[in-house]
């Protein structure tokens, strides 16, 4: 029976530390989803004080159904809000629209991590779908040639998850800035907000991990098959 011992070693401790970040942002954010905000703006009314505030009026923001499900979409300019924040006005969900927003920004500045990981994402999806199945193939039938092309095509992925770091990190200082600037919470209320996208934060850094553990683990098992050639 073969055992996959890179996996055991470097991949199951990504996992459970990607289960624990997923936790920790599910109960932060439900947490401060039940501390109403003291100046009692929603979600949306938040997101459009922050744009406004950038002068990104032609930004539109829309409802998406699902929790946890709020992103930017830079390809349409469109600041999708879930129903858990659209509506809520409460302190994580003001964090959560006003993070969102802070990607419009980066957009509107032309901030350089936020353009090369849109660039990667067509790659990155090829890589991440057929990156692995390209390398169990090379492993079965013993073609060399494909095992690499796999490892290069899954390295895409991991880069995009890499990207995806410095670009979720400078929406949430953004957010927090801006919140300040612009006096949609209270000085108190900050440190919670602060709470809501430290927790979200931790998600990103796990799935970068994650992926950097399966390609160092590719790279290991390829290395360990020339070693027995």
């Amino acid at each position: 029976m073969y055992i996959d011992i890179y996996y055991i070693i470097l991949v199951v401790p990504t996992i459970i530390l990607t289960l624990f970040a997923q936790i920790k942002v599910k109960s932060t954010f439900t947490k401060y989803s039940a501390v109403p905000s003291r100046r009692g703006l929603t979600g949306r009314e938040a997101a459009r004080i922050v744009l406004d505030y950038k002068n990104l009026a032609d930004v539109q923001i829309e409802r998406v159904s699902g929790s946890l499900t709020d992103h930017y979409d830079p390809s349409k300019n469109v600041l999708r809000l879930s129903e858990s924040v659209y509506d809520s006005s409460s302190v994580a969900a003001i964090a959560v629209a006003c993070h969102e927003a802070g990607h419009a920004v980066q957009k509107s500045v032309n901030y350089k991590p936020l353009v090369l990981r849109s660039t990667l994402v067509p790659l990155a999806n090829i890589g991440s779908n057929a990156g692995p199945w390209l390398v169990i193939l090379g492993l079965i039938f013993s073609v060399e040639k494909l095992l690499y092309v796999g490892i290069c095509l899954f390295a895409l992925s991991v880069l995009f998850y890499l990207v995806t770091l410095p670009v979720e990190f400078n929406a949430s200082k953004r957010a927090l800035n801006l919140l300040e600037e612009t006096h949609i919470v209270e000085s108190d209320e900050i440190y919670m907000a602060r709470s809501v996208l430290g927790a979200a934060a931790m998600t990103y850094v796990a799935s970068a991990l994650t992926s950097l553990a399966n390609l160092l683990r590719f790279i290991l098992i390829a290395r360990s098959r020339n070693d027995r050639r």
